[in-house]
């Protein structure tokens, strides 16, 4: 907002009677922000989109408060981080190539994964993680909305036997008992469909309560990168455009898991 205002953080300091490291702290989240700070701070830079003001101003009066926070200082900030984006998104689409997404991984596939951390997890550890993961599925069962989820999954991540053929064999078998779910979209690429734009990725791309809050979150080894500038936004939207439309349709993919499974 103070950049479309065309206004320095100098300016801003100055316009709203504190000073340049305030401003530049709480833009960059180091420093929490009230909601009654969100709109004297929004009607000074004049923003004329009340939608955009009323959604920052939700989070704002909710942080702190969401159930991720019991693991604040046992996880990092990056996993709390991107619990907090899946529960204030209005719609998440998904992308993984090697992995299940974790809002649909069983709890025995799961551990596995953290089970092959390097450097190695303790048996807390790797339950903690676990339990966090777990509990994010929460935005799919929520009333009265569940959040709308669309996953793109490649046919690579449903054949690797991370936690063995019979526990790939159920967590397959979760996969399609998800697919039926209202609020789950399920595509599947073949290894049939060849090369595809995000081929290297590992996305969440968050759909916020306006437009202006969407968040790309990239799966990296030392965490999840949030990127939210329109470019970056465009960019992902086109990767799962045209990922899409490779991808097999719900039925198609749905049978595709099934057959999957039952070669196991």
């Amino acid at each position: 907002m103070r950049e479309r205002a065309g206004l320095s953080i100098s300016d801003a300091a100055q316009l709203l009677s504190t000073d340049r490291t305030t401003v530049s702290n709480i833009e960059s989240g180091r420093f929490g922000v009230s909601a009654d700070r969100v709109r004297a701070w929004s009607t000074h830079y004049a923003c004329p989109d009340p939608k955009h003001v009323d959604a920052l101003a939700r989070m704002a009066e909710e942080r702190g408060k969401g159930w991720w926070e019991q693991y604040r200082g046992t996880l990092s900030t990056s996993a709390l981080d991107l619990a907090e984006l899946e529960h204030n998104a209005r719609s998440l689409t998904v992308l993984q190539v090697v992995y299940v997404p974790g809002l649909l991984q069983t709890e025995e596939y799961s551990r596995a994964l953290f089970s092959q951390t390097v450097p190695e997890l303790s048996t807390i550890e790797v339950q903690r993680r676990v339990s966090h993961r777990m509990q994010r599925k929460c935005i799919m069962e929520r009333e009265p909305r569940p959040t709308n989820c669309t996953f793109v999954i490649h046919e690579a991540a449903l054949r690797m036997l991370f936690a063995g053929q019979d526990a790939q064999r159920r967590q397959l078998d979760r996969l399609v008992e998800s697919s039926e779910l209202e609020c789950i979209t399920i595509h599947v690429i073949p290894f049939a469909a060849g090369a595809f734009p995000g081929a290297n990725s590992s996305l969440t791309y968050a759909a916020g309560p306006v437009p202006q809050l969407d968040t790309v979150s990239l799966d990296t080894a030392h965490g999840s990168l949030q990127l939210d500038a329109e470019n970056h936004l465009e960019n992902y939207r086109s990767i799962l455009r045209r990922t899409l439309n490779v991808a097999l349709s719900p039925e198609e993919s749905r049978d595709f898991i099934h057959n999957i499974a039952k070669q196991l």
